[in-house]
């Protein structure tokens, strides 16, 4: 399964979010720990340990 993110660099620090989750941001010290928390982090919203999760998605309209 792939995910695509979004992430940027502020100072020391990386930051990011899942693009189906925008609202729900991590960080890590180096990129490589900013990517094992995103994983974390999908985990933790797609088995409900977090309550009412709001997601994006697309409607398509003619």
């Amino acid at each position: 399964m792939k995910l695509r993110y979004v992430y940027w660099q502020a100072n020391e620090v990386w930051l990011g979010y899942l693009d189906e989750y925008p609202d729900y941001w991590t960080q890590g010290h180096t990129e490589d720990e900013l990517l094992e928390n995103l994983i974390a982090l999908y985990q933790d919203l797609t088995s409900g340990a977090i309550e009412a999760v709001r997601r994006v998605a697309e409607i398509e309209v003619a």
